[in-house]
């Protein structure tokens, strides 16, 4: 168990960016991973006006601008895309949700709750000091969400009810969905009060103590196995329109090809799997969509090696990195290997998926990480 003080608490994001070795780094909070196309070419061309003309998806549905040359600038255009909606919570608006949810399958259409939620924790001034490393998850039932081991979660059951989640684990209390926010942020906020030193609720001594007054009505303890592929390709929708999931190569979305996929003009997730899914698509917008956005390097094919391969940001960007790990996790492609492999360049391990290997950067070579058993 690793616990910082709250001053090392340096997790970047839109007005506190985090000083890189390749020049100032922002992230971008959207919860649940949601933004339109317009919002997703404000990001690319402030990208490609103010640092690095790429964007980086990150493992909690996030996107980051590097090597910015003017951060005041930055936070200005976020603002303006109106991605910036509250300067006190910026930080703290940390929520993962099903991506295809009230599109394709699952058991509840969540993104109202999203919305919700991602409002609540803005209204509420306890949360504006949490751990900027503390997230939420939101699980229509379809099991894609739940597997990550979020802080505080809902799990969907049915339409109209759902499991608390903490720390990835069932703990038998039910709640009916219209209340799920409530006892979310009850919960959040609860840990806000009691963290000291702690970022994550898996630090705390007791983190029962936070369930204190809930009553479970269910057995506890049930959890999901985690998903560390993204959806890909051509999905039907419910409504008989089309998704696009499109994976994205080490989860860096060059600027041009973000202002593409923000020029058909329909709402747009990142996913936690680093990957891009475009919404709500007639079939023959789809068509073109696919035509044009495969050939610059977005993976439609369910079957490529690329989804099977991550990496933190490594050398030069990262000065703790010990070697260029995005170069060497796309050389080695071409090696068989057998589950996902994500390649980092010091222990940290940023970014690690919760199953698969994890391959350390060294002075000579990398070495597979031992996970806990």
């Amino acid at each position: 168990m690793t616990t910082r003080s709250r001053d090392q608490d340096a997790c970047p994001g839109a007005l506190s960016v985090h000083r890189a070795a390749d020049g100032a780094l922002a992230r971008i909070r959207l919860p649940g991973g949601m933004l339109t196309g317009a919002q997703l070419t404000a990001l690319a061309q402030t990208a490609t006006r103010f640092g690095t003309p790429d964007l980086e998806l990150t493992s909690r549905g996030n996107l980051q601008i590097r090597g910015i040359t003017d951060p005041a600038a930055v936070a200005d255009a976020v603002a303006e895309a109106g991605l910036l909606p509250s300067p006190t919570h910026e930080r703290v608006r940390n929520i993962v949700a099903s991506p295809l949810s009230g599109r394709s399958g699952g058991l509840a259409d969540v993104r109202n709750l999203i919305v919700d939620l991602d409002a609540a924790i803005r209204r509420e001034p306890a949360l504006a000091e949490s751990s900027g490393r503390f997230w939420f998850g939101i699980d229509d039932g379809r099991g894609d969400i739940s597997g990550l081991g979020t802080d505080v979660g809902v799990h969907a059951l049915d339409p109209g009810r759902a499991a608390l989640l903490l720390a990835g684990r069932d703990t038998g209390v039910r709640v009916a969905l219209d209340d799920a926010v409530s006892m979310l942020i009850d919960v959040a906020v609860r840990f806000a009060s009691v963290r000291g030193n702690a970022w994550r609720v898996d630090e705390l001594p007791r983190p029962e103590d936070l369930l204190t007054g809930l009553t479970p009505t269910a057995e506890a303890g049930a959890t999901w196995p985690p998903v560390v592929r993204p959806p890909v390709g051509w999905i039907p929708q419910d409504d008989g329109r089309v998704t696009l999931g499109a994976g994205v190569p080490l989860g860096v979305l060059a600027a041009r090809t973000a202002e593409f996929v923000g020029a058909i003009e329909s709402p747009v997730v990142v996913t936690p799997w680093r990957s891009l899914i475009v919404c709500d698509l007639d079939e023959d917008v789809a068509d073109v969509a696919l035509r044009v956005l495969a050939p610059m390097g977005l993976v439609f094919d369910e079957n490529s090696p690329w989804l099977d391969v991550s990496a933190c940001t490594g050398s030069p960007g990262c000065e703790r990195s010990a070697a260029d790990v995005r170069a060497d996790a796309a050389a080695a492609l071409d090696e068989p290997a057998e589950g996902h492999r994500h390649f980092v360049g010091c222990a940290r391990g940023c970014g690690s998926p919760p199953v698969g290997e994890v391959l350390i950067a060294g002075p000579d070579g990398y070495r597979p990480r031992e996970r806990p058993s």
